[in-house]
C-alpha cells in the first residue's frame, strides 16, 4: 500500500478526453443540480464547517434517464485527507453507472399498486397480505421482481464505483473515503441505497393527520450488532475512544488507526480487509398520498438534530426552495449551542418534495406530529433544556447478542476534535499498537 500524503503534495485530478467529455455531458444534463440550487421538486444546500475544506457533496437529477417521472438524489460525506475528492468523484460518476445498470437490467417500473404497500429490506409482508386475490398476488410478485432487480443493480454499481476508486491514479483513497445515501424515485416507486452514516428521512402523515418523521435508512455504525460481528470476524476492532465514549470506531488490528466512525464506505482501502465494506443497504417503498417529502443529509445535521426536528423545520418553511437552507441554518446554530468548544462539521441537505404543489407552496401552517419547535421556530425545544439529551436511534434489526464495545486498546490519541469521522492515519509497516 502507498502512504498517505498531505493534500498539497497530491497531483491534481486531470480527466482524459473521453472521461472529460462524459463528465461535461453529465454536468450539462437537463435537470441535474450538483451543488446549491433549486429544481422543480428538489432543493439543495450545503455549508462548510470549521474543519477545513467542505468534504460534503450532493446531486439531484430530475428527468433522470430522460424520464419526466424519475429523479435521482444523492448525498456524499467525504473523510480523510482526500475525502472531498472521493465524494465529488462518486457524485459525478455513480448516477451514470446506476442509470446504465438499472435500466439495462430492470427496464420500466412495475405497475403501481393502489394499496400503497411497502417493501423494505428483505421484503416484509404487505400489511394486508391476507388478500389472496390473483390481482393482488400478481401485483406483489411484480413489485418483488422489480425490487430484486433494482437491488442487484444498485449493488453492482456500488461495487464498480469502489473498484474504480481503487484503480484511480490521481485520487488516493487508501485512507480517504465517503458515505453515500442515494435514492431513485420513479413514479410512486422509491429505491434507497445507503452506505455509511448519512441518512434519509421521510416526512409523512400519521393516522391523525400530523406530520411525523419516518427514518428510511439505518446508520451503519461500527457498533451496530450486525456490522460489529462482521468486523470482528475480519480481525478489525471496534471501540470508542475514551474522550468520545458515545462514538464507536473501526480500527486496524495492530495499531490505533484510523478510527473510522462508520462500518461501510467507498474508499478507505486500508480497512477493506478488516470488515469495512462498500455493499449498500437497499430498501424499497411505495410512495402513498400521505408521504410529503424526503430529506437526505450528512451526519453534520443528524449529529445535532433529531429526525422530527428536521421534518418540522422543512414543514415550517413558506416555500420549498428555502427548506434545505433552513435545515442547515438550524444545524449550525445547534452545533454552536450543543458543542461550543468543538469544530462544526460540514452540512449538506437535499429536500425532495413528493408533490410539485408542496415544492412550490411549502408546508407552512400544517400540523406536525410532536410538540416540536414550540414558540421559537429557530430553536428546538430540547435545546432550551441542556440537560435533556436526544435519544439514539436503534435500528429495528439490532439485537443484544453482540457487545457494542469489542476488545481493543483504548489508550489516548491526541489531536482530534469531537465527531471527527477519521481520527488518525495509519503508518503502514509500523505494527506497534500505540500512537506517537
Amino acid at each position: 500500500m502507498g502512504s498517505c500524503l498531505p493534500a498539497d503534495q497530491r497531483p491534481v485530478e486531470v480527466s482524459g478526453k473521453g472521461r472529460g467529455g462524459r463528465r461535461r455531458e453529465e454536468e450539462e444534463a437537463p435537470g441535474r443540480i450538483a451543488g446549491i440550487g433549486t429544481g422543480n421538486v428538489a432543493c439543495l444546500f450545503t455549508r462548510q464547517g470549521k474543519k477545513g475544506t467542505n468534504q460534503d457533496a450532493m446531486v439531484a437529477w430530475e428527468n433522470f434517464n430522460g424520464r419526466p417521472d424519475t429523479v435521482f438524489c444523492g448525498v456524499f460525506d467525504g473523510h480523510g485527507p482526500h475525502g472531498h475528492l472521493v465524494a465529488r468523484k462518486v457524485r459525478d460518476t455513480l448516477p451514470s453507472k446506476l442509470c446504465d445498470l438499472i435500466y439495462d437490467d430492470c427496464g420500466e417500473s412495475p405497475t403501481s399498486n393502489s394499496d400503497g404497500s411497502i417493501l423494505e429490506g428483505t421484503l416484509f409482508a404487505y400489511p394486508d397480505a391476507e388478500d389472496k386475490s390473483p390481482t393482488f398476488a400478481g401485483q406483489k410478485e411484480e413489485h418483488r421482481q422489480f425490487f430484486d432487480s433494482m437491488k442487484e443493480s444498485f449493488r453492482k454499481a456500488f461495487r464498480v464505483m469502489d473498484k474504480e476508486l481503487k484503480l484511480h491514479r490521481n485520487i488516493d483513497s487508501i485512507c480517504s473515503g465517503t458515505t453515500a445515501v442515494t435514492l431513485i424515485k420513479q413514479g410512486q416507486d422509491l429505491i434507497v441505497g445507503n452506505l455509511g452514516d448519512s441518512r434519509a428521512v421521510l416526512g409523512t402523515r400519521d393516522q391523525n393527520g400530523r406530520l411525523v418523521a419516518h427514518q428510511l435508512t439505518v446508520d451503519l455504525k461500527p457498533d451496530h450488532p450486525r456490522e460489529a460481528r462482521r468486523i470482528k470476524r475480519c480481525n478489525g476492532r471496534v471501540f470508542a475512544h475514551q474522550d468520545e465514549p458515545d462514538v464507536a470506531r473501526l480500527w486496524l488490528p495492530n495499531c490505533n488507526s484510523p478510527g473510522l466512525a462508520m462500518a461501510r464506505a467507498f474508499g478507505d482501502f486500508c480497512l477493506k480487509d478488516f470488515g469495512l465494506i462498500s455493499v449498500p443497504e437497499i430498501t424499497y417503498r411505495r410512495i402513498i398520498e400521505k408521504d410529503e417529502f424526503i430529506v437526505l443529509a450528512t451526519d453534520g445535521v443528524w449529529d445535532v438534530l433529531s429526525n422530527q426536528e428536521v421534518v418540522e423545520v422543512v414543514a415550517s418553511c413558506s416555500g420549498g426552495s428555502a427548506a434545505a437552507r433552513a435545515v442547515v441554518d438550524l444545524a449550525n446554530q445547534t452545533w454552536k449551542f450543543k458543542y461550543p468548544t468543538s469544530k462544526m462539521d460540514d452540512c449538506a441537505v437535499i429536500c425532495l418534495f413528493l408533490s410539485k404543489d408542496v415544492a412550490a407552496g411549502g408546508l407552512s401552517g400544517l400540523s406536525v406530529g410532536s410538540k416540536g419547535i414550540g414558540s421559537s421556530p429557530r430553536m428546538p425545544a430540547r435545546l432550551r433544556n441542556p440537560q435533556h439529551s436526544s435519544k439514539r436511534v436503534i435500528p429495528e434489526d439490532a439485537d443484544d447478542e453482540c457487545e457494542s464495545n469489542i476488545s481493543g486498546d483504548e489508550r489516548s490519541l491526541e489531536g482530534f476534535t469531537r465527531l471527527n469521522t477519521l481520527l488518525a492515519l495509519p503508518k503502514f509497516g509500523d505494527t506497534s499498537p500505540t500512537m506517537k
